[in-house]
């Protein structure tokens, strides 16, 4: 029989987690180390910063964890056509997978078809790779999560997510949930900042979270390991 932790397999576990490489002090020894966890481990992607596709994808190169980065990141307030130039460089580079920040003043200020369009242009720049999208959910109310959640489904988005990680707070329950209902099956939810426990990840996971940007992978799976022994 299978071991489970909470009816989920570490598989399961595993292929929900993004491993975070983005923190701006970074060495590249470090992103390397980074890497090597996230391979070991088996886990869904590394989230690397753009200027490191090139060498995270050397590192990746014929095993099973997929290149992802970030465009407009933190702040979605780059320009449109920047975000999609950014795009088809990291497409170049060797990423499959997009973690855009939407623009943030423009979904407060109402401007939902621009919002729509910002998201598009990213969406049709990764010429059919993976893109979440960032509501950084700190900044919003409940009505402009969803408002955001709508917009990023009529894009073409493939994920919508809590969080980049550098706003006053991150992911909650309440947020995933809300997330899921606002969205169709087609779209997956993402959460983001401050899952550092195996407990924290299980518990996004019933919320409805797809996928988890996590730091702490080798601790969380560690746990995962020595619990489904027990």
């Amino acid at each position: 029989m299978t071991a489970t932790v909470r009816g989920y397999t570490y598989e399961q576990v595993a292929e929900t987690i993004d491993h975070s490489l983005l923190r701006p002090e970074l060495t590249l020894a470090e992103v390397e180390e980074g890497c090597r966890v996230a391979a070991a481990y088996g886990v869904a992607s590394v989230c690397c910063r753009p200027a490191d596709v090139p060498f995270v994808t050397g590192l990746l190169a014929g095993g099973g964890v997929a290149v992802g980065t970030v465009i407009g990141f933190p702040h979605g307030a780059t320009a449109t056509a920047v975000k999609a130039f950014e795009t088809r460089q990291a497409r170049a580079d060797g990423a499959t997978e997009f973690d855009m920040v939407l623009n943030i003043g423009w979904l407060r200020s109402g401007e939902l078809a621009r919002v729509q369009e910002d998201v598009a242009a990213v969406v049709e720049a990764a010429e059919g790779g993976i893109v979440k999208v960032i509501l950084e959910n700190a900044y919003l109310t409940d009505d402009q999560k969803v408002a955001a959640c709508k917009a990023v489904e009529a894009a073409g988005g493939h994920y919508v997510k809590t969080s980049t990680g550098f706003a006053p707070s991150g992911s909650t329950l309440p947020d995933l949930r809300l997330m899921a209902a606002s969205v169709s099956p087609a779209v997956k939810v993402k959460a983001a900042h401050g899952v550092r426990t195996l407990d924290a990840l299980l518990d996004v996971m019933d919320a409805g979270a797809a996928r988890c940007g996590a730091t702490a992978t080798a601790a969380i799976l560690d746990d995962f390991r020595e619990r489904a022994r027990s």
